[in-house]
């Protein structure tokens, strides 16, 4: 099974509103073992979205369309839908009683065009939603499904795991495992993996996503069956990770912040961060991953030099003599977080973002301390980049400092 994704709005063709909508589909579909071949993008017009669809239809299995279902006139979907399949748009009785419930309970009549949203078009399946109030609808075009859904990312979502995705569950013998490797180059990754790819089985591939804190490769079976695609794959997963693991000592199956979540749980250890530069993102790294409440003290933003010293208890004198942007400070920054939030681990980020020089520093210049049972380590780094980039180089170094001492 092949899908496409088709994205409906002006606002993404603008770029006033980012497309968080395709990424994530293409994500949970490859999950469920069909790829996404395209993504496309539309303005709201209804010939624009009747030829994407078409065409989209024309080449994949299964058709994921969002945006263009909500109330107002230019939410033109659903009539692009029923051009395509020659249908009518109706009014669905039960959709517009829960929408006219759903201003009753709010103690209003309901908005002028509201009432679209219990449009439909014959014959589709209506698909409820349990995060708003536009249904999605399922219907096909020639011989692929269609899936309309709205252009809420959350509502997006939800219809997809509720009525979507189940059905995808063993559709297709296609599997995908993916390896996580922080801080080394991609293309060191691709020249570790250069003679396992030379020598992939039928049917498995390769494929790699770098970014400043990981690069994560991406090994995908396609069989008979998804068991058979496990079978083949598993011996090529092997053989990767052990390529891999010549160039880090972290080769992960998820990413580095869930890595050493995990690892912590597993130890029944917590963490405390204290941060400079990085304005509290590592702190941010690790609160984006579920069940990080068990492992995660706190973190201090000790963005000032005062605060380092007041806060943290870095020495007046070691912060005269160095300055702030200096490995034995990053090493006191997370002895000093440790002991003031209780934790087993302390880890600390100091330096200089830019764009220019501080305190005698030079830009992208980073120490890392990691203070924990039995390790005590500071890292020395220099980042070439803009001042993002440097400091989600920053997180990453922090992240994979501690993951390391982790085990």
């Amino acid at each position: 099974m092949r899908a496409e994704v088709v994205c409906v709005g002006d606002e993404l063709l603008s770029g006033r509103v980012p497309d968080a909508n395709a990424a994530w589909l293409g994500a949970r579909l490859a999950e469920h073992g069909v790829p996404v071949l395209r993504s496309t993008a539309v303005p709201d017009e209804v010939t624009a979205i009747v030829d994407a669809i078409g065409a989209a239809a024309a080449r994949a299995d299964l058709v994921v369309v969002t945006g263009g279902l909500g109330a107002t006139s230019d939410d033109l979907t659903r009539d692009a839908l029923a051009v395509l399949t020659g249908s009518r748009v109706v009014r669905d009785p039960a959709l517009e009683e829960a929408l006219r419930r759903r201003y009753a309970d709010r103690g209003t009549e309901p908005p002028v065009g509201s009432l679209r949203m219990a449009d439909v078009v014959e014959g589709a399946q209506v698909l409820p939603n349990p995060a708003g109030a536009a249904a999605g609808l399922r219907g096909r075009v020639g011989g692929a499904q269609v899936v309309l859904l709205p252009g809420v990312p959350a509502e997006v979502r939800a219809i997809a795991e509720q009525s979507v995705l189940p059905g995808l569950a063993g559709a297709a013998g296609l599997v995908t495992r993916t390896l996580h490797v922080p801080r080394v180059a991609e293309s060191a990754v691709g020249t570790a993996l250069a003679r396992l790819e030379a020598a992939l089985p039928a049917g498995v591939r390769v494929a790699y996503l770098a970014s400043r804190a990981e690069v994560e490769v991406r090994l995908t079976a396609a069989a008979a069956s998804p068991a058979a695609a496990e079978e083949v794959l598993a011996p090529v997963l092997a053989s990767a990770r052990s390529a891999l693991a010549t160039l880090s000592p972290i080769v992960d199956d998820v990413p580095l912040a869930v890595g050493v979540v995990r690892r912590l749980t597993a130890r029944g250890e917590t963490v405390a961060v204290a941060e400079s530069l990085t304005g509290g993102l590592v702190t941010g790294a690790l609160t984006s991953v579920p069940g990080s409440s068990a492992v995660l003290r706190g973190g201090v933003v000790a963005y000032a030099t005062p605060v380092k010293a007041d806060v943290l208890g870095v020495g007046a004198g070691l912060l005269a003599e160095r300055t702030a942007v200096d490995p034995d400070v990053a090493l006191a920054m997370a002895e000093g977080v440790r002991a003031l939030l209780g934790a087993d681990w302390g880890v600390s980020t100091t330096g200089v973002a830019g764009p220019g020089p501080s305190e005698g520093k030079p830009a992208g210049e980073v120490h890392v301390g990691v203070v924990g049972p039995g390790a005590r380590g500071a890292q020395s780094l220099r980042f070439r980049a803009e001042r993002e980039g440097v400091r989600a180089s920053a997180v990453a170094a922090a992240l994979a400092s501690l993951r390391e001492r982790l085990g």
